[in-house]
């Protein structure tokens, strides 16, 4: 199980070099408050002085420390490669492959890295410092220094440092991979350890948290720690290790770290003799490689599963951002052939990429014709804006001076043409409805179809002006269509339609049945006989207007004007003549009066408002088949037809090739950071295929 961590270093040197955080590894990371002993318990771990020291802040950037224990042969290897001497050496990422033997510069390279980016005031960055130690006398361990939380900004902090630091602590331990080590001074009250309250905030149950006291030669005199290194007074499950630093005076006496663990043990059994065994920094140190082995063993196979999965996702991506075009030609020639098929494909239903959200394509422009335009063709009434004065007065001037013993046929014409001519407007809204969606289908094609048409802007624009210049050219043809469809309608009324005889036949029969019912309802003083012969005198007349000259139904008689009907309207009616009750003065100043309708008005209107509702529905049901044929016929079908052969004649031509194939800006920037992600998850795929069941226990 020991080669659990140098595979974990080395997947982290895979991802170091392409600068992400995407892959969330197993690390040690270690949280405390300004000069609680933080560096201290590193450099104890590290068994050397690498550390920037001082008080105040002195950690300003994250410092990714890895620790690689080498034994003797390997660090032979080594000294002959690179020829240096020593048993120990260091190396940082940002230097590339310079090795350091004397750990003094290692400490002067850290400060100076850090200053680069931060200033030499006090400032923090969260750009982390990569370090590598090589040393015989170290376990096998990944840590993570971070600046210690502090409240108040000094030099030229910003005034929400705090807060900057708290978010800097928290992105690393959220990390669920990552193990806390929360490190808390002595001689403070272990009830306000900041440390402990901000691991507790991203692991309540504690179980990746690993609690260090330091300072322990610092308390009170007459308080001891036993209690608090008991977990008496907070209990933190992967257990709470006292460790003891050396003090600045040591440090500016140059005291070994070596000595100092000595120091430590010594004091450890004079003060705490029966937790001697379980504190110390040697004992931290085999605690944090076992625990860090263990958590690396529980999380390779979710690790690997990741890797994979972003790998596949990666290929995808770098896929979709192309090869970088070498024959100019035929990638254009390619593309607009692409393109063209799948905007036929997307008409069709055939596309590859098919939308859930909403309708697209052709079962857009289905839904327009059959939902959309039929329903609307449904909603118009056939009698629509068109009252019984207005029939009436239409019926009385088209007979003229002379009063009409049979309904005008030309009365009929005018009104029915007046209704058809409603038609029209739903049916351009449906021309234009079509048309919006064929322009819709362009914006589709570009964004799921045809990805590669991104990486190539001016020529994406220059197809989606093509396009719509020919959608633009056909919607005046397809217009002028749809307009003549109505003109062909209202050009001749043909009363013979057999759809249209029908009807007159089942009206003559419902109208022969309303007169025998009134012939039956007619009072006791009205003699029967002239109702039959009233009916009997309208008989020729309806044999007369069968017979085809021109008028439908004769059903007029002198008798009939008195009877009672079943509607009433406002009538211009003159003062009766004193002479006769029943004559009136035309020439009289017509008055508004309310009366009901006669007998004979009532017929009147009604054979002609059967008869335009009967010719109405018989003109709607062919609008409501004609149009949509015309729009495929005339739009749809023509630039599906002529798409292909539109985007080569205007675009494929050899002056206009370096200007169509330019591509985006950031493009080639995208493909090349795809491409080293890439190679970084198959070579961190690699490493853990390397790793055999076996290392694993």
């Amino acid at each position: 199980m020991e080669a659990l961590i140098p595979v974990i270093n080395k997947l982290q040197d895979v991802f170091n070099t392409v600068g992400t955080d995407i892959i969330q590894l197993p690390q040690i990371v270690v949280v405390g408050t300004q000069s609680s002993g933080k560096s201290s318990v590193l450099e104890s771990l590290v068994g050397r002085d690498i550390l920037p020291r001082g008080t105040g802040v002195v950690t300003r950037r994250p410092l990714i420390l890895q620790l690689v224990h080498i034994d003797a042969e390997d660090r032979r290897k080594t000294n002959e490669e690179n020829g240096i001497e020593g048993e120990e050496w260091g190396k940082f990422l940002h230097t590339k492959n310079k090795i350091y033997a004397d750990f003094e510069d290692i400490r002067k390279e850290i400060e100076a890295e850090t200053e680069r980016i931060t200033g030499n005031n006090k400032g923090i960055s969260d750009e982390p410092i990569h370090l590598k130690i090589f040393s015989p006398h170290v376990v096998s361990l990944t840590l993570v220094d971070l600046p210690g939380i502090t409240k108040v900004p000094v030099g030229d902090q910003p005034n929400d440092i705090e807060i900057q630091i708290r978010e800097l602590i928290l992105k690393h331990i959220a990390n669920p991979n990552s193990i806390i080590l929360a490190v808390t001074a002595a001689n403070t009250d272990m009830a306000t350890s900041e440390a402990l309250k901000v691991a507790r905030e991203v692991d309540p149950d504690g179980r990746r948290t690993l609690a260090v006291v330091t300072k322990l030669d610092l308390m009170d005199a007459g308080t001891d720690a036993m209690d608090v290194l008991m977990g008496r007074v907070i209990p933190v499950k992967l257990g709470i290790i006292g460790v003891v630093n050396r003090s600045q005076l040591d440090i500016n006496q140059k005291k070994l770290v070596a000595d100092s663990i000595r120091d430590e043990h010594a004091f450890l059994q004079k003060k705490y003799p029966s937790l001697a065994n379980r504190n110390g920094t040697k004992y931290l140190a085999r605690t944090l490689n076992r625990l860090l082995m263990h958590h690396i063993r529980d999380c390779l196979p979710e690790l690997k599963t990741r890797i994979n999965v972003l790998a596949a996702q990666y290929q995808s991506l770098l896929n979709s951002y192309g090869e970088p075009v070498e024959d100019k030609s035929a990638t254009l020639l390619q593309l607009i052939t692409k393109f063209a098929a799948e905007y036929c494909n997307t008409i069709e239903g055939t596309a590859k990429y098919i939308e859930t959200a909403e309708l697209c394509g052709g079962a857009r422009i289905c839904y327009i014709f059959h939902e959309t335009f039929g329903r609307t063709l449904e909603s118009v009434d056939p009698l629509g804006g068109l009252t019984t004065i207005d029939v009436l007065t239409a019926i009385r001037n088209a007979t003229g001076p002379r009063p009409a013993l049979f309904v005008p046929e030309v009365s009929f014409e005018l009104l029915v043409k007046r209704q058809i001519k409603r038609l029209e407007e739903p049916s351009l809204r449906c021309v234009e409805l079509v048309h919006e969606e064929m322009q819709r289908i362009i914006q589709h094609c570009s964004n799921y179809s045809t990805q590669e048409l991104l990486r190539f802007p001016k020529l994406h624009d220059a197809i989606v002006e093509v396009v719509t210049s020919l959608l633009r050219r056909r919607l005046p043809v397809t217009n002028d269509m749809v307009h003549n469809l109505v003109a062909i309608e209202l050009a001749y009324i043909n009363t013979k339609h057999p759809d249209f005889a029908d009807a007159i036949g089942l009206m003559n029969n419902n109208l022969d049945e309303q007169r025998r019912n009134r012939m039956k309802d007619l009072p006791p003083s009205v003699p029967r006989d002239k109702g039959a012969a009233s009916s009997l005198q309208s008989a020729p007349g309806a044999e007369h207007g069968d017979g085809g000259t021109g008028n439908w139904r004769g059903m007029f008689k002198k008798g009939e004007e008195g009877l009672p009907g079943d509607r009433t309207y406002h009538q211009f009616l003159p003062p009766a003549s004193p002479q006769r009750g029943h004559a009136v003065n035309l020439l009289d100043v017509p008055v508004p009066v309310s009366r009901k309708l006669s007998a004979r008005e009532q017929r009147d209107c009604e054979v002609i408002e059967r008869l335009i509702k009967s010719y109405f529905l018989i003109v709607r049901k062919n609008i409501q088949d004609s149009v949509p044929k015309a729009v495929m016929h005339f739009l749809v079908n023509n630039v599906k037809d002529c798409l292909q052969s539109e985007l080569v004649g205007q675009l494929y031509k050899t002056a206009l090739l370096n200007d169509l194939l330019i591509e985006s800006e950031d493009m080639a920037q995208r493909r090349n950071e795809a491409s080293d992600m890439l190679k970084a998850l198959q070579k961190a795929s690699q490493v853990i295929a390397e790793i055999r069941e076996t290392h694993m226990w």
